[in-house]
């Protein structure tokens, strides 16, 4: 292999299977002689390349882990991000990507210095993704990292923490919380936390929350938020807040059926009996959410809001009474 930096490239991605490999194993794996291989060691570790080598007659190299971050042009916080994007991607429904995810995530956390590796491990551990949660157009806010890895090692460690929240109309307040976990959503994050002041479950936007601080103090113990599934709970906030019109409906169905059939982050399930459960969802408009309802092709009760109910009681009229002035099309021919 005569193009030096293909080689190298080459010999790096050898050295990252994390065992060892003699300077003959890598001379007839790059097509060069092992003068070259040891000459593109020292390439390697002019570049900052943590390489290892083993004393004896053979010899052997392997990519130290956790010594120094290789020169990928990353900085820490872009090296984290890629770690959780990986790791979030290894977890996901389509095969190809989530297998390649997977190895690249060995190869980057074999190389990452120990204090990263932490912040990787405390963000995948308080991390939990909510797919399907629309949470409106625009472009995505701008979460700074730092405050992640905060409120991440806060819920790792369940400890108390402080810091600045801007509402939605900017206005400023200090909280004190104890945080349960941090959910991913439509490129937004949110923390699941009990407010202290306030002596109630909140969700709080990542994006506005400035200056977190570990205070040292414990959290409750078996603290958990009403509903546990900290993505469930995320997504009934943020539907719900968002929504013109709350609603309370029983769906006589399963609970495993009626999750099947709603889409992810339209709303909450709690189970009634094991052939009921109860859906809270919320929507803008009457006329969207008594369909979306319909469409779900099973049998239901709206129990609020009652503008909902006469919503209901008014389409249902004009349906059965087109449907009573309806007739079949005439035969073909006639």
């Amino acid at each position: 292999m005569s193009d030096t930096p293909a080689r190298l490239l080459k010999l790096l991605t050898l050295l990252q299977t994390g065992r060892e490999r003699t300077g003959t194993e890598l001379a007839g794996r790059l097509g060069v002689s092992p003068r070259t291989v040891r000459r593109d060691i020292d390439r390697l570790r002019g570049l900052g390349y943590p390489v290892d080598a083993a004393i004896g007659a053979v010899g052997g190299y392997r990519l130290a882990s956790g010594t120094a971050m290789p020169p990928l042009l990353l900085d820490d916080e872009e090296a984290v991000a890629i770690a959780v994007g990986l790791h979030a991607a290894a977890g996901g429904t389509v095969a190809d990507v989530a297998e390649t995810s997977v190895r690249a995530l060995a190869k980057l956390e074999q190389v990452l210095p120990a204090r990263l590796r932490d912040r990787v491990t405390a963000l995948q551990e308080a991390t939990v993704p909510l797919y399907g949660l629309l949470t409106g157009g625009g472009e995505a806010p701008v979460t700074d990292p730092a405050v992640l890895t905060a409120l991440a090692t806060a819920c790792r460690r369940r400890e108390r923490v402080r810091f600045g929240y801007a509402a939605a109309d900017g206005a400023p307040s200090r909280r004190h919380a104890e945080p349960y976990r941090l959910v991913s959503a439509d490129q937004r994050w949110y923390l699941v936390a009990y407010d202290l002041d306030r002596a109630d479950w909140r969700t709080f936007r990542a994006d506005r929350i400035d200056g977190p601080r570990l205070t040292g103090a414990r959290c409750v113990p078996d603290r958990r938020p009403p509903t546990p599934d900290a993505a469930a709970f995320v997504a009934e906030s943020v539907t719900s807040h968002r929504a013109r019109h709350r609603a309370l409906v029983t769906l006589h169905t399963t609970l495993a059926d009626a999750t099947a059939r709603l889409p992810a982050g339209t709303g909450l399930l709690e189970p009634l009996t094991p052939d009921s459960c109860l859906l809270r969802t919320g929507g803008d408009a009457l006329d969207w959410l008594a369909f979306r309802l319909g469409l779900l092709g099973v049998p239901f009760e709206v129990h609020e809001p009652p503008e909902l109910i006469a919503y209901l009681h008014e389409l249902g009229g004009r349906l059965l009474d087109a449907a009573r002035r309806s007739t079949p099309p005439p035969p073909s021919g006639v």
